[in-house]
């Protein structure tokens, strides 16, 4: 068995899923706008666990989506899928959000880019080939005309994730493809969590940390 729950709360996204050996069993989330994970989070995991009909005794792992993504979110997910792991002894797997967001598009030539929006015209990226496979390490960068110009240049390049909105204001380039309405899911978890779980790949619970990519900063209220 390799029955797994997975917690998904980078974006503006509440998703938890349930899946065995790879396959969606049962499935969770809103994304209306709005960061309601403080609110919805717990009541999904109750819900999912309750569809299939299982207790937390009887998964294998909990797998979480590590950022990068809203701090205040990552928060969330990760302190639930720590307290389980430490309430019920199983195992935590990580799962980078740009990858399970590359999942949602499938391909066959050029390259797909998963952003996220990390305010004005800065973007969390990282660049994925037709096979799903990393091509270029994640970076925070500063949205241009020019952004990206070494892969438009030689074919198509795919755009999705709430970061991409901003790059169609900038980003005119022919073989530029934008996916609207795309963020991480716990679905496109399930695959990249059940991989990790067959070979151990898994992280200490108790130091484990969100990847935020950039330090937190909470800006001084001025005084009036």
């Amino acid at each position: 068995m390799a029955t797994i729950l997975h917690i998904e709360t980078a974006t503006k996204n509440c998703s938890v899923s349930v899946a065995n050996k790879g396959e969606l069993l049962a499935i969770q989330e809103l994304n209306d706008g709005n960061y309601s994970h403080a609110e919805k989070l717990h009541p999904f995991i109750q819900q999912v666990m309750e569809e299939v009909k299982l207790s937390f005794n009887d998964i294998d792992a909990v797998a979480v989506s590590k950022g990068p993504g809203s701090y205040t979110g990552l928060r969330i997910g990760v302190s639930a899928a720590k307290g389980l792991c430490f309430a019920f002894d199983k195992p935590l797997i990580s799962i980078e959000t740009l990858q399970s967001l590359a999942h949602k598009v499938s391909i066959e030539e050029g390259v797909i880019i998963p952003m996220l929006d990390a305010r004005r015209m800065e973007v969390y990226a990282a660049v994925y080939n037709s096979k799903h496979e990393q091509v270029r390490d994640i970076k925070a960068e500063i949205i241009d005309e020019n952004s990206f110009e070494e892969y438009l240049s030689k074919g198509k390049v795919y755009f999705l994730g709430d970061g991409s909105e901003k790059c169609k204001e900038v980003i005119g380039h022919k073989n530029a493809v934008f996916i609207d309405g795309e963020f991480p899911s716990a679905k496109e978890m399930v695959q990249l969590s059940f991989d990790k779980y067959k070979k151990n790949d898994i992280e200490d619970v108790a130091y484990f940390e969100p990847f935020y990519l950039k330090d937190f900063v909470v800006t001084p209220e001025k005084r009036r």
